[in-house]
């Protein structure tokens, strides 16, 4: 989940700045349960490890110190379902807010490297390319 993710903070950002691109990534529900559920840490450091993606070189130890890993209590697979129910709730109106607004630009998928093209592609065509000195 990014932000804003309920109304009360699209309505804050309003007032700070005015926006004129939000990008919405829609994702399955099963893949992101199975991607969150996936990940561990490692209390003492905060180092975060995915089974799937970033799997630790023995399972469930740090790759560092050869502890423990655990995996926190909201990133179990049924707390997980009830996080992205209740995200989805409140990021409904959000979501018809910039709609509404024409700044909504939407992208589904499963795997970053299949959507993240697309999304470049967008940014590439909002955003001027930075000059370095010898340009200028």
């Amino acid at each position: 989940p990014g932000f804003p993710r309920t109304l009360g903070q699209a309505r804050a950002l309003d007032g700070i700045c005015e926006l004129d691109l939000v990008i919405s990534l829609n994702i399955p529900f099963e893949t992101l349960k199975d991607r969150l559920s996936a990940r561990w840490v490692h209390p003492a450091s905060g180092r975060v490890y995915n089974m799937d993606f970033n799997p630790p070189h023995t399972q469930g130890v740090d790759d560092l110190t050869g502890e423990p890993l655990v995996q926190r209590e909201d990133d179990r697979p049924e707390a997980v379902a009830a996080r992205l129910r209740k995200y989805k709730d409140a990021a409904k109106p959000v979501i018809e807010l910039y709609r509404s607004r024409g700044i909504l630009h939407s992208f589904s998928g499963t795997e970053t490297n299949k959507i993240w093209p697309y999304v470049y592609t967008l940014l590439s065509s909002r955003i001027p390319p930075l000059l370095s000195d010898e340009e200028h």
